[in-house]
């Protein structure tokens, strides 16, 4: 038992960091002379979880938020997908796919 609830933390630890920690690697590495703003960005893209206040309850630990939220459907996910080969909202669109993805990894 102890040892599962350790897995739980380290689970919350990598969801949180990719999330809050990870749009910063990627806007370092990609986006270098303005990586600050774009990490900031691309973390602003959090807001995309207001959805969940939609949702009862709204938080569920053991609920897969893709395809289950509004803004977290294989709809939307496609629409973000477009929005990276338009300069203007790159940064938005590769922001709310890393937020997928990390959404992702909570349904496996």
């Amino acid at each position: 038992m102890e040892i599962y609830g350790l897995l739980i933390d380290w689970q919350m630890v990598l969801h949180y960091f990719l999330h809050l920690g990870f749009p910063f690697l990627v806007a370092w590495l990609f986006f270098r002379k303005e990586w600050k703003k774009a990490g900031l960005i691309m973390v602003l893209t959090l807001v995309v979880d207001m959805d969940h206040l939609l949702a009862s309850p709204v938080f569920d630990p053991d609920r897969c938020s893709i395809n289950f939220h509004p803004l977290h459907n294989y709809w939307a996910i496609g629409i973000y997908f477009a929005g990276v080969f338009y300069e203007k909202t790159r940064l938005v669109a590769i922001g709310l796919l890393l937020h997928m993805s990390t959404d992702l990894l909570d349904c496996l």
